[in-house]
């Protein structure tokens, strides 16, 4: 399901504030090379990570689930010098071309990633965040999203990727998109926050943490 028509998007795109080099060369090289090139955020989205991040003040970001970089480089623009973004994945091989980049971006300092399940990642973090961003597995994102919640401030933002699925969330089959919609259920009903859920691309949920 396309939520958006290509040409609509595309002018959207075009009508976007341009990404660094850096992170151009990284999308091509990911839609070019990477098997699962569709994970990619993507130039609209990342502008957008970036922007929450200003608009938030944030100086301490979570992200679950970095693939190769483009995300965490995009947020990580906005961040102040002593701002720290620490990011979750467990795939060794594609950490190390995140990494390449991180290293080539004058904000990659900001950055350090947990090579471990993210679960286990976060009941070990004793900190909290200004903002999280979620874009891992989707069978965990219950999990995820009550591993999350404790770990932001007051007011902090929780950004969640895919959570319309293309719209498989309308008549969730696959365990991937009943746990989309469960997480869906349990956010509009929890007394803790309050979120909207927007048709950017896949679908963002963005929660606010009372």
């Amino acid at each position: 399901m396309d939520f958006v028509k290509k040409e609509v998007e595309e002018y959207a795109k075009l009508y976007t504030s341009n990404e660094p080099e850096l992170l151009k060369e990284l999308a091509e090289f990911t839609e070019t090379n990477m098997p699962m090139a569709q994970m990619l955020t993507g130039k609209i989205e990342g502008r957008l990570l970036k922007m929450l991040v200003a608009l938030t003040g944030a100086k301490t970001v979570l992200e679950i689930g970095m693939f190769t970089g483009y995300s965490a480089l995009s947020m990580a623009e906005a961040l102040p010098e002593d701002g720290q973004l620490i990011t979750c994945d467990i795939d060794e091989e594609v950490a190390k071309l995140a990494k390449d980049y991180f290293s080539r971006s004058p904000h990659g300092s900001k950055i350090s990633i947990e090579l471990a399940p993210a679960l286990e990642t976060l009941s070990n973090l004793n900190q909290t965040f200004d903002l999280a961003f979620l874009d891992a597995d989707k069978e965990n994102y219950v999990e995820y999203y009550q591993a999350i919640i404790p770990k932001l401030k007051s007011n902090g933002l929780l950004v969640i990727d895919n959570c319309l699925w293309s719209g498989k969330v309308l008549e969730p089959k696959a365990e991937s998109d009943i746990a989309i919609h469960k997480v869906n259920q349990l956010i509009v009903t929890d007394s803790r926050v309050e979120n909207v859920v927007l048709t950017v691309r896949d679908g963002i949920n963005l929660v606010r943490k009372h």
